[in-house]
């Protein structure tokens, strides 16, 4: 447990445990930020703000279930932001996309299909000599919060979590630029980028809103 110092309001990180009785609250804190923000999700308009949405909260609550996910909560028990972090394991991704088949939203299934894809160009298993990696999938802040570090604050939170649970390698699918910023404040590489504006010499499937302009895989290796 860490307190960040936000002026006149203290805000804790927490580790969110995997039968975490704030699963409902987190959801919640979810649709109305990160379902309807993040670049891809908007892109497609995949929700609105506020909206459910099955296939994300199936992929949400299953990282939950990994136990090594963070929460940014105020002195008043609000949750102010969520870092949403599970264990990759090798052949996880090659599983992940074959499955897609079966899902019924298109919308959804654009989205992850470019990502499982981006990932199997990369080689983080036997470039790094590791068997699991500290996955960041969602990382997000409610609007009420942001522009004060809290983003930053929840990755080292996370990047601690990593290093006690053993992990040696953390890597995220960073979408847009601002999380872009965080991650490459934090020391984190970028393995591999996928431009949204163009590919392959022609208009992407993407067409998302600026500043954000391309998906970077990245990464850091731990001491």
């Amino acid at each position: 447990m860490s307190i960040f110092d936000n002026g006149p309001m203290k805000i804790e990180l927490r580790q969110i445990p995997a039968n975490s009785d704030r699963l409902g609250e987190i959801i919640i804190h979810l649709r109305n930020t990160f379902f309807a923000d993040e670049p891809l999700n908007r892109a497609v308009k995949l929700c609105r703000p506020g909206e459910g949405h099955l296939e994300l909260e199936r992929h949400s609550e299953k990282t939950l279930r990994d136990g090594l996910s963070v929460m940014a909560v105020t002195d008043e028990n609000v949750i102010a932001g969520v870092a949403l972090n599970g264990i990759l394991r090798r052949g996880e991704v090659r599983k992940a996309l074959d499955a897609l088949k079966d899902t019924q939203d298109e919308r959804f299934k654009k989205i992850f299909r470019l990502l499982y894809e981006e990932n199997l160009k990369t080689d983080f298993f036997d470039s790094f000599g590791v068997e699991k990696i500290f996955e960041i999938r969602i990382l997000s802040v409610d609007c009420r919060f942001r522009g004060q570090g809290l983003a930053k604050k929840l990755m080292e939170k996370s990047q601690e979590v990593a290093r006690e649970n053993g992990f040696k390698l953390m890597k995220t699918d960073a979408t847009g630029l601002f999380s872009q910023k965080t991650f490459s404040s934090l020391g984190f590489s970028t393995k591999s980028e996928y431009l949204y504006s163009l590919e392959n010499g022609k208009v992407a499937d993407f067409m998302v809103e600026p500043p954000h302009d391309k998906l970077k895989i990245m990464y850091k290796v731990l001491d």
